[in-house]
């Protein structure tokens, strides 16, 4: 039965987006080490493989159950998704501190992937919960718990991992959440009245349908390629800079997780301050473009460096590419009709989820053909030298994705171009 939630409801909310962005980071600095325990094999390469495919099966199942995810919270409410959510994300964590063979952490992977999709039902909570002159500061505290969840994260893994090996970050998300799940069950109400709910109905939770929402409106397809070009490229960062780190710099899990705290608070001070300056003042398409041109840049010099320090001058230059996103999305909700700004952004989240998908498993098998360990063939008197592909290039998944970006140069100088048509016909006098 819905009654009305209190301060300690918000609150809950806040905390659970807060931690299942702290899980995410937490495994970025001690996944290698964590593979290569339960595999057996200390080669950085080996575990960026299947590094890659843990993310792989994360992001398919978080793809499938999102529209899934919702429609559940539609039928039975807010209140059991949520919680039946953080319970499975503290077992999961808890699975992965324990797990002796690479194949149940496979399985906890698919299991987070599941229900790590209830972002979508923590902000229709919230919409539920909040009057209308409120909502929108409330989905912005909201945007600050999933930033600072990341921001935090890794400082926890590194620095957990680092003191007491790489399954102790594990253990202490798992506290964390099932800490989370007792005060939720006490203070979290149920918002969705009877009356408002419906019938849940398979055929209508189809991830793949938000992409239609760009067929309608044929100026938006451009930009729906740049967009996942862009995304695809960007997917390098999380999914290889753990291994990338180790192989090139011999860091370790502290050293990783201070250098993904710094991309983490670099990105708030982009997103939340200075997008807000710089865009209003050179306007949406030249951010965009610059934007883009940055993260070329610096996906090239992330290629080729060679010294740990250069990485904190780059991470701070390519945090400016977070002006690529915002820059974007305000040229789309002012071209499509106001009523269709909600199916835009399900296709905008449908893009990402996508490239989610894959990037990761792309990026991480790029990087271990690259990064292959030197292994020696006797052929009679002859040795023979391999390594990967014969090229020893950890960067390289970094070069692809400047590569990626350079391609989504084109659809938008042709999205851009679509756009302005309409606007110079309408301003013309008429005959």
């Amino acid at each position: 039965m819905a009654r009305a939630p209190g301060n300690n409801a918000l609150l809950f909310i806040f905390i659970t987006v807060m931690l299942n962005m702290i899980g995410f980071g937490v495994i970025m600095p001690v996944m290698p080490k964590l593979i290569m325990a339960v595999t057996g094999k200390e080669s950085v390469a080996h575990a960026a493989q299947w590094g890659g495919f843990l993310s792989f099966v994360y992001a398919m199942m978080q793809f499938i159950m999102m529209p899934i995810v919702g429609g559940l919270s539609d039928r039975f409410g807010r209140r059991p998704v949520i919680l039946a959510s953080l319970a499975a994300y503290s077992f999961d964590f808890l699975i992965m501190a324990v797990a002796p063979v690479i194949g149940l952490i496979v399985a906890a992977r698919l299991l987070a992937g599941a229900f790590a999709a209830t972002f979508s039902t923590a902000n229709a909570y919230i919409a539920d919960i909040s009057p209308p002159e409120k909502r929108a500061a409330n989905f912005g505290l909201m945007g600050a718990a999933f930033g600072l969840g990341f921001i935090i994260g890794p400082g926890i893994g590194g620095i957990l991992g680092d003191e007491f090996g790489p399954r102790a970050p594990f253990f202490f998300v798992a506290a964390l959440g099932a800490t989370n799940f007792i005060y939720g069950f006490f203070v979290l109400p149920e918002t969705l009245k009877i009356e408002n709910r419906r019938r849940f109905e398979l055929r209508r939770a189809n991830a793949l349908g938000n992409f239609r929402q760009f067929a309608q409106y044929p100026v938006m397809l451009p930009i729906a390629g740049a967009l996942f070009l862009y995304q695809l490229a960007h997917w390098t960062f999380p999914s290889v800079w753990s291994y990338f780190a180790i192989e090139r710099f011999q860091w370790s899990e502290k050293s990783i997780g201070w250098s993904l705290m710094y991309v983490g608070l670099m990105a708030a001070i982009v997103q939340g301050g200075l997008t807000r300056i710089i865009i209003p003042k050179i306007g949406e398409r030249k951010a965009a473009l610059t934007g883009v041109s940055i993260a070329i840049a610096t996906y090239i010099a992330f290629a080729f460096a060679n010294v740990g320090w250069m990485v904190y001058g780059l991470i701070t230059i390519s945090a400016l590419a977070g002006l690529t996103m915002p820059a974007l999305q305000g040229i789309m909700s002012r071209t499509i009709p106001a009523n269709a700004q909600g199916e835009l952004q399900g296709a905008v989240a449908a893009i990402a989820s996508l490239s989610m998908i894959i990037g990761p498993p792309l990026m991480t098998q790029i990087f271990a053909a690259f990064s292959a360990p030197e292994e020696r063939y006797a052929i009679g008197n002859i040795t023979i030298f391999a390594r990967g592909v014969g090229v020893y290039l950890p960067g390289a998944p970094f070069l692809l994705a400047a590569l990626l970006t350079m391609f989504a140069f084109i659809p938008l100088i042709i999205a851009f171009r679509r756009v302005a048509r309409p606007r110079a016909e309408a301003a013309s006098p008429s005959a």
